[in-house]
Formats: C-alpha cells, structure tokens, sequence
C-alpha cells in the first residue's frame, strides 16, 4: 500500500501522516529526509521530531531509500521534496539525472513490505519561482509528484488542515 500526502507549505501534511501511521501500527517508522541547511530550518526540523513520541523509530535518510532496511508495518517519508532537493543539488540541477536517481530509488522502495506514507508538497500552487533554478525545482516536484501519484493507492491532498481524498 502506497498512499501520497500531498498540500502547500503548512497544509497538515507531517501531521496527518503522522495520524494514519498510529492508526494502523503502535510502532511505525519515520523516514527524515531532510539536510539541515540552516538554523531556520533546523529549528523546523527540531519541531517536527518534537511531535514524535517514543512509539517512533526514526532514521535519517538523505537519498538511498531504497536501501533502508524494513521490518515494520508503516513507514513515514517525510518528506519527498527535500528528498528529491538532495539529488538536485548533488546533480547540479540536473533534472533528468535527478529524477532517474530518484525513480530508481523509490522502485526499490515500492518493492518493501509495509505501507508507506509518503509527504510531499505542491510547489506548484504559489507563487511563480524567481530564479531559473526554482522553476527548474518546481517542475521537476511536479513531475515526481505525478509519478509517484501513478503508482499510489490513494493520494489525499491536505487543505488549511483539512483531507481532501483525490485518489483511492
């Protein structure tokens, strides 16, 4: 079972995932997949494993998803854009080498016995990005999130904190 969270920028994304994990497990895990880039954004981070309590096994995995080692029922990967931002840095913005990293990174992952959750953002509904390299970025989420929409089994999209199922 696959099921993509998708929603802007503090839509309920982390939180609903968050919610259906302890749902159907006592004991899920959570994939962090984020590079601490700053002291802003390490203080996000920090808030984010604030709302885990100790039924969460947590691992930090920047890129090699489709390594990790599944022995639970659930598994959290918060987030695909900042996942997906680790191989476009690494590629130096290269969109097609980035997205079959990427890709062949979540075959693997998709192959794994559990239930994944998988949180993403869609960058596209704001604001038109400024630089060549944020609109490359923006097209290239909105690739991904389509692929990985593809393969889901349902697809809800988060709205000022409320679900919205689109698929399933």
């Amino acid at each position: 079972m696959i099921h993509l969270i998708t929603g802007g920028q503090r839509s309920g994304k982390s939180s609903r995932a968050q919610e259906l994990a302890l749902s159907l497990t006592d004991s899920p895990v959570y994939i962090a997949t984020a590079r601490v880039w700053d002291e802003d954004f390490e203080q996000r981070v920090e808030r984010h494993k604030d709302d885990r309590d100790e039924r969460w096994t947590s691992l930090e995995v920047e890129k090699a998803l489709g390594d990790i080692e599944v022995k639970a029922e659930v598994v959290v990967v918060d987030c695909i854009t900042l996942w997906l931002t680790n191989f476009f840095m690494d590629t130096d913005q290269d969109i097609d080498r980035s997205m079959e990293l990427a890709k062949n990174e979540l075959e693997k992952l998709f192959k794994k016995d559990c239930t994944l959750i998988l949180v993403t953002n869609e960058i596209g509904m704001g604001t038109h990005a400024h630089t060549e390299s944020g609109r490359k970025f923006a097209d290239m989420q909105g690739w991904m999130n389509q692929y990985i929409a593809k393969q889901a089994d349902k697809v809800t999209l988060m709205v000022s904190g409320i679900p919205v199922e689109v698929k399933g």
